[in-house]
């Protein structure tokens, strides 16, 4: 009899297994026409707590330009296929690009936890939620988390979803390469750095910023003031003429996020707003480098995982 009720409840603890154990992104909300890290969370294995020794994701038409993390330990392969239509990246059309991701040989026992990560660029038209279907394959069986919900009826083994909200109103200011550095504990300010450039007709106005991580964002200059380099705040903001890009870099100009709460940390993004005099609001992410790291190269989607490269 008790062995009948403990096989009785091992198979119903079995069966609710997957219901809390599903594969999910850690950040499951991104922003059309932003760089998104997506970093997919393995709780368990499968049947009889066998391990998993591989790992697959079909990526969206919504978010191109993907590049995935490789994983000790763990052979990675990608396909290719055209996309639906091209992207711009780096003043260049890209016509394909990943759609599926692969990582074997590797293995995850039923009692530990594993992330799959990957990088990429969020369509500017995509929107809503974005579907990736995974296989998680393990020595015995495989969970297949590819069912999508439909309206009253939850999905089974639910493929992870991305919320796709819409990007602000096409604002003339255009927002590229933002960056910061980690800041050593107790220190109470750091850095931002970015290059905007003034698609419109008219001059707007950087006037300052804000971040939950800190107080406040201000916008400083450095400058030479006789033979001494001089920092002050912009009290004015910093003007944009229709057409000009302007670099916010070391040594030059640049945002000050006073009054951190925590310190910035290598790898970690944060997210924040900038307060233009016409432009309004507009959110940005800041891809955190070493604090001796260089600034880095290429357009936001390189730095997602620059820290990784050292």
């Amino acid at each position: 009899m008790t062995r009948l009720m403990l096989a009785a409840t091992a198979a119903a603890l079995l069966l609710a297994l997957p219901a809390s154990a599903h594969v999910t992104f850690e950040k499951p909300d991104a922003v059309a026409g932003q760089s998104y890290k997506g970093v997919l969370r393995l709780g368990h294995g499968c049947e009889g707590g066998s391990p998993t020794t591989s790992f697959s994701v079909e990526i969206p038409d919504g978010l191109a330009l993907v590049r995935p993390m490789p994983k000790a330990g763990w052979q990675l392969t990608v396909e290719t296929a055209p996309y639906a239509k091209p992207i711009g990246a780096h003043g260049k059309e890209v016509t394909s690009g990943v759609k599926k991701i692969t990582w074997s040989g590797g293995r995850v026992q039923d009692g530990e936890y594993d992330e799959f990560i990957f990088v990429g660029q969020l369509r500017d038209d995509a929107s809503g939620s974005l579907a990736f279907p995974v296989v998680q394959t393990c020595e015995k069986g495989d969970w297949r988390w590819v069912d999508i919900a439909q309206p009253g009826q939850p999905a089974k083994n639910p493929a992870p979803l991305l919320k796709v909200a819409a990007a602000q109103k096409q604002s003339a200011i255009r927002v590229e390469q933002v960056w910061s550095r980690a800041t050593p504990n107790g220190a109470n300010v750091g850095a931002g750095y970015l290059r905007l450039t003034n698609t419109g007709s008219t001059p707007d106005r950087l006037i300052s910023g804000t971040t939950d991580i800190a107080n406040r964002i201000e916008v400083h200059e450095m400058a030479m003031d006789g033979s001494v380099m001089k920092m002050r705040q912009l009290a004015e903001g910093l003007t944009l003429q229709p057409g000009q890009s302007v670099e916010l870099k070391p040594g030059g100009y640049h945002l000050m996020i006073m009054g951190l709460k925590g310190p910035l940390k290598e790898g970690t993004p944060f997210s924040g707003t900038l307060t233009f005099e016409k432009a309004g609001n507009v959110p940005v992410t800041f891809n955190v480098v070493g604090m001796g790291a260089p600034a880095p190269s290429g357009a936001a989607p390189e730095m997602m995982d620059h820290a990784h490269h050292h």
